[in-house]
């Protein structure tokens, strides 16, 4: 990297974040008979009227994705109180979207006008670790890193890590059926859970899968709820599996004169047999977005760089192999990381990718196109000329070890011309995702952002099917209604 990683990336700066932009909140009259029913079962705190205050929590992180004023936000602390959330819900035929920290990418958490939010934040007791079983059972409302370090205390280890670890929610990671940057070795969220605690459109609780560490018995109903979207039933409880903890993580940075060589490295890398524990790159714009908000230290003439780690006893001998591949498929420098605390920093540059090309431009909308890994150099070169083709700065940061990109259209939208541009290259992006055999989400989740483009991944038997489903759990289609399709 350059002058020997940049100084060791600038004596290890310190992340900045950016400051939080707010509108005013509309106003809206609270539906008092549903008040009222609802706070029969509710303490007074636990339902929030206020027009600020519910407004507030009409929708998560995503740009353009339509959004409805809630009748009330709710915040229950037990199951019953949930359950009895959703009885009113379906007596009062009033719509309800469950929430976890918000800090989706694809407006699954949006209010719908009139509707019950179902905030289950307060539900955040970690009620069980076992070394033995390799289990953890959580509420909903446990926050990722929360839940990573406690089991990390007894020497296990909960492998899903998406880029909003310190705020996101297990109950929001099980409902967009999160990844994350270790995804290429451990997989996703739903490899983790063994069973769930779900609360039904009527009321009713309903307990799938199972503590052990195998199981077929009948239809396998909590990979179904994982990835739903809150849009079949309120999950309150999980059971997730563990991990022995592996030892910390050593990573290395490549640089590359294009994207295309990076890429070529990442197949080399994959074909050849390796498992490493991180396989991320970033283009250049990402790199220099980082810099900028960060103070980083990356390099910024590289056009993309790749981050590549091993969590094993002979992580050295990984690295070593990473970076004869990269060499070989172009690289201009490798640079193993000194030490752990180095190999951190370079990971938490990463995770700053997203958060640093938003500050780039007044909005961003970010893609999260899968495709196989194969077709990667394809899909990034594609995004690059969508880019040019539309006259918009878009910055592209991926899960290269899983194919999984993450396009991230930066724009103005006071500008009218531009932000009808960036919607376009949106569009663009992804029809090229399902051109190279890959998919439109590979764990942001569909949401409000997708619908139309679920519909032509699906197709329409595939449509129908997945409408069935819903059906079948939520007749009166209550819960969080709008999204998927």
């Amino acid at each position: 990297m350059d002058d020997d990683l940049s100084a060791r990336l600038s004596e290890r700066s310190p992340e900045r974040s950016p400051e939080q932009s707010t509108q005013p909140p509309p106003e809206f009259p609270s539906a008092q008979g549903l008040v009222e029913r609802l706070r029969e079962g509710l303490p007074p705190e636990a339902v929030l009227t206020d027009p600020q205050v519910t407004a507030s929590y009409a929708t998560d992180m995503a740009s353009f994705c339509a959004a409805g004023t809630p009748a009330a936000v709710v915040l229950p602390r037990t199951v019953d109180q949930v359950r009895h959330v959703m009885r009113t819900a379906t007596a009062l035929r009033v719509p309800v979207v469950p929430q976890g920290a918000r800090t989706g990418l694809s407006g699954a958490a949006n209010a719908s006008e009139g509707c019950i939010v179902l905030s289950l934040v307060k539900m955040d007791r970690i009620l069980e670790i076992s070394a033995v079983d390799r289990i953890a059972v959580v509420e909903p409302g446990v926050v990722n890193a929360v839940l990573s370090r406690a089991v990390a205390e007894q020497g296990l280890y909960y492998p899903p890590d998406p880029s909003s670890w310190e705020q996101c929610t297990i109950g929001g990671n099980i409902g967009t059926a999160s990844g994350g940057l270790c995804c290429v070795k451990y997989g996703v969220t739903a490899e983790y859970v063994l069973g769930l605690d779900v609360v039904l459109a009527d009321g009713r609780l309903l307990r799938t899968g199972r503590r052990t560490a195998k199981g077929v018995a009948g239809y396998d109903l909590t990979r179904l709820f994982v990835g739903s979207e809150g849009s079949l039933g309120v999950v309150v409880g999980a059971v997730l599996a563990l991990r022995p903890a592996p030892p910390r993580q050593l990573a290395l940075a490549a640089e590359f004169p294009s994207v295309a060589a990076a890429c070529e490295a990442v197949c080399a890398v994959m074909e050849a047999g390796l498992a490493p524990s991180l396989l991320e790159l970033m283009d250049r714009t990402t790199v220099r977005a980082v810099n900028a908000l960060g103070r980083m230290g990356l390099p910024e003439s590289t056009e993309a760089l790749l981050l590549a780690a091993f969590d094993t006893p002979d992580a050295p001998d990984g690295l070593a192999a990473v970076g004869r591949l990269c060499t070989a498929a172009g690289a201009t420098a490798v640079v193993p990381a000194e030490d752990e605390a180095e190999s951190e920093l370079l990971l938490r540059a990463r995770r700053m990718s997203l958060t640093a090309l938003e500050a780039l431009r007044p909005a961003t909308m970010i893609d999260d196109v899968c495709v196989p890994r194969s077709r990667l150099a394809e899909m990034l070169d594609g995004t690059a000329a969508v880019a040019r083709e539309y006259g918009l700065l878009i910055g592209v940061c991926a899960h290269a070890g899983d194919g999984n990109t993450h396009p991230v259209v930066c724009f103005d939208p006071a500008d009218e011309d531009e932000a009808r541009r960036a919607r376009a290259s949106f569009g663009a992006i992804m029809a090229l995702g399902l051109e190279l055999g890959g998919t439109i989400t590979g764990e942001h989740g569909v949401g409000v952002l997708k619908k139309e483009w679920l519909a032509r991944e699906l197709g329409p038997v595939g449509l129908e099917m997945q409408r069935n489903v819903k059906r079948a759990f939520d007749p009166l289609g209550l819960l969080n209604p709008g999204k998927l399709f």
